[in-house]
């Protein structure tokens, strides 16, 4: 009888210490107080570069956009916002990298660099940080067929290193 009885409350117990324990992790890794901070404004990220490929401004924007849309709750505003995320391409440039055993180039390296100005009006923190992403590719290859690929590499790179800087605890 005394058996039968541990066999049900010990359970009910264990249960009930288990729903009471409270173990939270964020895969995300952000530091955000969702209680004070509720709203994001992401200017228009322009290209500045002296050189520059049509579409990657318009790639950059979409993909910091989503990234915040993504892997926080914050709500994206025009103007206002407690975050402020704002910058522009400064460089895109390809140069020699490798050298093959005949004395040409074999790889090419793709890099953009972006400058970004952030702000969080909740806490006064203000800073202006440049980031940058490279990506390499054969020498044998065009760049007009590898652009985009190399180039969408190289924004979600950027946008991981943005959102890391801005709100995450790396």
């Amino acid at each position: 009888m005394i058996r039968k009885t541990l066999q049900i409350i010990v359970p009910m117990l264990l249960l009930c210490a288990l729903t009471a324990c409270s173990i939270s992790y964020k895969f995300t890794g952000t530091s955000i107080n969702y209680d004070v901070i509720k709203t994001i404004q992401i200017d228009k990220i322009v290209n500045r570069a002296p050189y520059g490929w049509a579409p990657m401004e318009a790639i950059l924007n979409n993909k910091l956009q989503d990234v915040y849309a993504n892997q926080t709750r914050l709500k994206l505003v025009k103007r206002g916002g407690d975050l402020h995320v704002a910058g522009e391409i400064v460089n895109y440039d390809q140069f020699n990298k490798g050298i093959s055993a005949d004395g040409y180039a074999s790889q090419v390296q793709l890099r953009i660099t972006v400058n970004i100005r952030f702000e969080n009006a909740k806490t006064n923190q203000k800073w202006e940080k440049q980031f940058t992403a490279t990506s390499q590719y054969d020498s044998t290859q065009q760049l007009t067929a590898v652009q985009e690929t190399l180039v969408t590499e190289m924004v979600k790179d950027l946008c991981d290193q943005i959102f890391n800087a801005t709100v995450a605890d790396w």
